[in-house]
């Protein structure tokens, strides 16, 4: 079996809460809880979740623009937990991101060609500026934008055409792993399925792998090869796309599915509906964090977490009584 390019193992991620005249560490939100996986090259893992589970935070942990609390990660054999600034940097031109808020995320004093530029221009990819500028160039035309657009301001441009530019600023550098934060959230749904093309196009003319982090199970179920579900902190079921969607083994998965719109009205579901709101997670329910919800639970679930375990073809969930 091939060494996997992404490994995450028992990766913890805790916010302190400062309060007081001092601002003493009074207590801590548990945004990611023991959270591992595996990506192979060439594919996609989507993570999908409610708004606050730690998808995110677990993405940029990979890529420490957030400091991990513990746990390690894994790239091509490297543990990226332990890279001091100069290997990090250097590591950076593998792993890329693609932030969520095409608005935000890109520089307005600066142009477009500037924008895609500065990747180069800190990796010393580019020995002239011409040849700098003819790398923006050919970048803009791989994202499906014009040539001239380099001399223009993020401003200028529709959330569409920023979100290409940022995909371009991430091709810049040539990684191997690219961790697309919610890429399509905030555009329209006509746009969400040009852009989501475009990464599939990409990934296939590169040889990419990605980190699909999203709340819309629709697109997660279009463009991953393996979906892992989280809730509150931690991964409760990870399956190859197909056998997630046809065959959920988790009731948090069940309820997630059973919550996607049928385009069809003449198809009819059961509708599961999910009693109370999700913990607070400054303090996360003992055992499993689901139990509180789940309409399965027993006394065995509140006293001792559940561990992945293995369902066979690569499903793999955490509950007691499920796989």
């Amino acid at each position: 079996m091939t060494e996997p390019l992404l490994r995450v193992e028992n990766l913890v991620k805790q916010f302190p809460i400062r309060g007081g005249l001092l601002s003493r560490v009074v207590d801590k939100v548990h945004a990611v809880d023991g959270v591992s996986f595996e990506v192979g090259a060439g594919e996609t893992l989507g993570i999908v979740g409610e708004s606050g589970c730690g998808k995110s935070t677990t993405g940029r942990c990979i890529l420490r623009l957030i400091e991990p609390t513990s746990g390690e990660v894994w790239f091509e054999g490297r543990n990226v937990t332990a890279m001091d600034k100069t290997a990090l940097r250097a590591l950076s031109r593998d792993m890329q991101i693609i932030f969520q808020d095409p608005y935000a995320s890109l520089n307005p004093r600066l142009t477009v060609g500037a924008i895609i530029a500065e990747a180069l221009i800190i990796h010393k990819l580019a020995k002239t500026s011409r040849e700098m500028e003819d790398r923006v160039v050919q970048l803009l035309e791989t994202v499906g934008l014009q040539p001239d657009h380099m001399r223009r301001f993020p401003h200028e441009f529709s959330g569409g055409q920023r979100q290409r530019i940022g995909i371009g600023r991430a091709l810049a550098v040539e990684p191997k792993l690219i961790v697309c934060d919610e890429p399509v959230s905030a555009l329209d749904v006509s746009i969400q399925a040009q852009v989501i093309n475009l990464l599939e196009d990409l990934q296939a003319k590169f040889n990419l792998t990605y980190l699909f982090i999203a709340h819309d199970l629709s697109v997660v179920e279009h463009i991953s090869t393996r979906v892992a579900v989280m809730y509150l902190g931690r991964v409760v079921e990870i399956a190859p796309s197909h056998a997630l969607y046809t065959n959920p083994l988790h009731p948090y998965t069940e309820a997630l599915l059973s919550a996607v719109p049928i385009p069809d009205p003449t198809v009819k579901r059961k509708r599961i509906r999910l009693e109370g709101d999700v913990p607070n997670p400054i303090r996360p329910p003992p055992g499993c964090h689901f139990h509180t919800r789940c309409p399965i639970a027993q006394a065995r679930c509140s006293i001792e977490a559940p561990t992945l375990k293995d369902a066979g073809g690569g499903h793999q969930v955490a509950c007691h009584f499920r796989g």
